[in-house]
């Protein structure tokens, strides 16, 4: 019986010590080394916060200078196109008025389209003008662009335009030196 008695007690003792393994066991180090990782932690997300800000701006000045690129290369083909323009034209329509075969009449017409496309180039011109500088009209960038390649095109037209009419009055010179040919040859029957 005293076997049985010791027994329990040791069941008692053993019960009573069981339940004070649950207890946790701080240790003040991981504490104070978790909260300077966190501080760390901390600073490099404002860091890397004010890097990705930095980039985003980067960002936005890399754009408008594509944009500047972009705008001042459709200026840079207006310009061009208007010179092409310009030299044949002057060229062209002397050539095409000093020949015989273009009659008094003509000459007025000849002349009157070629200025007319002219015309057009020089008001094109002034409105990229007025476009890039700021005072006159507000535009964003994109907005500029669009009109500047709207205009850039309309610059290659004219320029097809006037190679189309300089080929058509060549080829009606052509045809009226021909007939001249045809019409004045000496028949030798």
């Amino acid at each position: 019986m005293k076997k049985t008695i010791l027994s329990a007690m040791l069941l008692i003792l053993v019960n009573a010590t069981g339940t004070a393994q649950g207890m946790p066991v701080y240790d003040n180090t991981n504490f104070i080394s978790l909260a300077k990782q966190l501080l760390e932690s901390g600073k490099h997300t404002t860091q890397l916060l004010k890097t990705v800000d930095f980039l985003q701006k980067q960002k936005e000045r890399i754009e408008q200078v594509s944009n500047v690129i972009q705008q001042l290369n459709a200026v840079h083909e207006v310009i061009q196109n208007n010179q092409q323009l310009f030299n044949m034209v002057q060229g062209d329509l002397q050539e095409i008025l000093n020949s015989p075969y273009i009659k008094p009449d003509e000459v007025n017409r000849v002349t009157e389209s070629f200025t007319q496309i002219i015309e057009n180039s020089t008001s094109s011109v002034n409105y990229i003008n007025q476009i890039l500088s700021n005072g006159n009209l507000k535009m964003t960038d994109a907005e500029r662009a669009e009109v500047l390649k709207e205009h850039e095109l309309k610059s290659q037209e004219m320029v097809a335009e006037v190679q189309a009419k300089t080929r058509r009055y060549r080829e009606i010179i052509s045809f009226r030196r021909m007939q001249d040919i045809i019409n004045n040859r000496e028949t030798n029957y």
